[in-house]
């Protein structure tokens, strides 16, 4: 076995087909497949089912995908800060839900730091992988949140991936729309009154359970849904689909990027608990522990 098999594995569980895996790869159908065979027989399990129908994973190929994740996130970690032409630079990340404190916190590490040479990284990302990050030890410092929906389910990946969280706020449920919306003088609202609206959600689909939306109200049956992964995309089709997102109210005035958007109150209740993740015991660097006095610059709880 070696890392080339695993991020082989790693494609084509992410990817619909062998041949879609192989493209991304850059090599042969047939090479992909005898490769992933011959993995298989040295470890002796299936990782794949094969059918007529495509492929999908086995338990024990869920169960392996889990551990190889990990694995290829501590090799990249050790490949960038060891082998990469960069090793001699400063380097600190950071995974995010889409919060613009958690932002405003990364650019004021760097300005209040500024070291001669470095490679800083904040990814704003899904759900899951901010998990993944913060557990592979890819990203020094998570941010989170969860509402009254899915806090069984975020609680129980956090042992998973042995995380500690740390709160800094809970925030009532907003709807976001556009300044000449119809509706935007509303002070506060019901999503029924929405209803006719299409809601905009950040798209979680490599995720494995709805649950894991960064949005309050995940288990409700919304009438139209569109969902984008930009953060310019869905500012877009808000405003020109008279579109609603649903958040927790925190808007900054100067952000230029938000300022046509309001928020609204909604009247369905379901607050999000926003905070920080840490991995368990690890070391945090310097940079690490100065985003951190950020965060706690926002802390409400």
């Amino acid at each position: 076995m070696n890392i080339t098999q695993i991020k082989y594995v790693l494609e084509v569980a992410a990817s619909s087909s062998i041949r879609e895996a192989a493209s991304k790869l850059f090599i042969s159908q047939p090479a992909l497949s005898s490769s992933i065979k011959d993995l298989e027989d040295e470890l002796g399990i299936l990782i794949f089912k094969r059918s007529n129908k495509g492929i999908a994973l086995t338990d024990e190929g869920r169960e392996f995908v889990s551990y190889a994740k990990k694995a290829v996130g501590q090799y990249e970690i050790l490949e960038d800060r060891f082998i990469s032409k960069d090793s001699d630079k400063e380097r600190f990340s950071v995974s995010t839900q889409h919060y613009n404190f958690a932002i405003k916190a990364f650019t004021r590490v760097i300005k209040g730091s500024n070291p001669d040479k470095f490679i800083f990284s904040i990814r704003e990302t899904k759900t899951r992988e901010v998990l993944e990050d913060v557990g592979s030890l890819k990203s020094e410092v998570g941010i989170v949140s969860f509402s009254n929906s899915n806090e069984r389910l975020i609680k129980r990946l956090f042992k998973d991936y042995q995380l500690k969280f740390t709160p800094l706020m809970k925030k009532d449920t907003y709807v976001y729309i556009w300044k000449n919306h119809e509706l935007a003088d509303r002070t506060e609202i019901s999503i029924d009154e929405l209803s006719d609206y299409p809601c905009v959600s950040f798209d979680q689909s490599d995720d494995s359970n709805v649950y894991l939306t960064e949005e309050a109200l995940s288990d409700y049956d919304f009438n139209k849904m569109i969902k984008s992964d930009d953060r310019a995309t869905t500012l877009e089709l808000i405003a020109e689909l008279d579109g609603y997102a649903i958040g927790c109210g925190m808007l900054s005035d100067d952000d230029a990027v938000l300022k046509g958007l309001i928020s609204i109150k909604l009247k369905e209740e379901d607050p999000l608990t926003i905070g920080y993740i840490t991995r368990k015991e690890s070391v945090m660097s310097e940079y690490g522990k100065a985003y951190i006095e950020e965060l706690l610059k926002y802390k409400e709880i």
